[in-house]
């Protein structure tokens, strides 16, 4: 029987989860007839036009597939980890849950997850390289990409103009001969995020990512962002700090544009900004003012943050195939799309482009080709809570950027060591 759309009727903030729908026995869950459960969170920013979607969503599977109940309910993004964490220990939860590439690694390791791979199987050649690589793990794909998110360079034009500066700074080296002429100009040239809140994927991990180094080495039982590459990455970030190139309202910074530098007009450039970034900075600054260039290029490569949200199955699910029908119908061509349309995401699949009328469109399909997911690790969320700090401490010289990484390595690796 239909049941539609699941929503909190109390504000998603607030949202106690009082039940956890059994999953059953495992196995293959029969011919995929009755319940599939689905965990969803708010991938659309709009209430009401998230509700609306997946309750498209739910009325064209069940049409599709007439054996299948579709259940798909909303929670918040708020102790996202902690709830599905309990649900699948306690052997309940969802059939089939929204996952990002850092969340795989800690659930398949305690095999909570099953693999995906039967339910893609005809669209598998059709997904992006990266997109598939980023939800994988040990051959096996874990989760199904049904989105794409990315960020690029976003520049202030009138800033630039004003410093004299013609070509948007693009490489690290024109980054820094920007600095002295935006300086003299009044403004700041880099935009960074330092808070301990900010996500390093966000801030300081692309960076690490454009000199050439890594997060983890030894398949992840290691630290490796104390390399030269990742002391040459801080380096760069401490000097444009102490010379006024990135602004010293970013150590309070937590990835925001909005009453923060970059918004406010203060600093020239983001690097890791994303298209709800740039529709806010032609508000803030006029659209004659926004420029989207590409991601940025450091000494090793190009790179930017990027990364897809995908569609896994509990492996305790008790309807298996139920689930797999549901995954195989997102990640068609039609559902791909109008679920890029509907959040403003862009497509995981290489065969599907989804229509965008924003001025921004193309330069930010071409960055998708740059982006990076992160380094997958269980423990990912916790160094990045040890080294945030001692970015901080290089930033306002309390310690060398060298003796800043390589305190955090050793907290890090104390902390792997205890994961295997």
């Amino acid at each position: 029987m239909k049941t539609g759309f699941k929503r909190a009727t109390v504000p998603l903030a607030l949202l106690i989860l009082t039940t956890l729908t059994a999953a059953g026995c495992g196995g293959d869950g029969g011919a995929g007839s009755g319940k599939v459960t689905v965990w969803m969170y708010p991938v659309i920013m709009d209430p009401k036009a998230n509700a609306a979607y997946w309750d498209g969503i739910e009325k064209g599977f069940e049409a599709k597939e007439k054996g299948v109940d579709l259940s798909i309910e909303q929670l918040p993004w708020e102790n996202r980890d902690q709830k599905l964490a309990t649900a699948f220990g306690s052997g309940k939860g969802p059939d089939v849950v929204l996952l990002g590439p850092d969340q795989i690694p800690q659930y398949q390791a305690t095999g909570a997850l099953r693999p995906v791979d039967r339910a893609i199987e005809e669209a598998r050649s059709a997904f992006r390289p990266n997109a598939l690589e980023a939800m994988s793990q040990d051959g096996k794909v874990y989760a199904a990409p049904i989105y794409h998110t990315v960020t690029s360079t976003l520049y202030n034009r009138k800033l630039l103009e004003k410093a004299g500066i013609t070509e948007p700074p693009a490489t690290w080296d024109a980054v820094r001969a920007a600095a002295p002429k935006l300086k003299q100009a009044g403004a700041s040239t880099l935009d960074y995020s330092a808070s301990n809140e900010a996500s390093l994927n966000m801030s300081f991990y692309p960076l690490l990512w454009q000199a050439g180094g890594r997060v983890f080495a030894d398949g992840g039982k290691k630290a490796a962002f104390n390399s030269p590459e990742g002391v040459e990455a801080l380096t760069f970030l401490v000097d444009l700090y102490k010379s006024g190139a990135v602004p010293r309202s970013a150590m309070n910074n937590a990835n925001l544009f909005t009453d923060q530098a970059l918004g406010r007009q203060q600093v020239a450039m983001g690097f890791t900004n994303t298209p709800a970034d740039a529709v806010l900075a032609e508000k803030a600054w006029g659209k004659d003012n926004v420029i989207v260039g590409p991601a940025l290029t450091g000494p090793g490569k190009q790179v930017c943050f990027g990364m897809p949200g995908g569609l896994g199955i509990n492996a305790k699910s008790g309807n298996v195939a139920g689930a797999e029908k549901f995954i195989a119908y997102m990640v068609q061509p039609a559902q791909i799309e109008s679920m890029g349309r509907a959040g403003g995401f862009f497509s995981p699949r290489t065969d599907v482009t989804v229509p965008n009328d924003s001025a921004y469109a193309k330069q930010y399909e071409q960055a998708l080709d740059h982006t990076y997911p992160g380094e997958p690790n269980p423990a990912a969320r916790q160094l990045m809570a040890l080294l945030s700090p001692e970015i901080q401490a290089a930033l306002t010289g309390k310690k060398s950027p060298k003796a800043a990484l390589d305190a955090a390595a050793a907290e890090a690796d104390e902390l792997l060591a205890r994961q295997r």
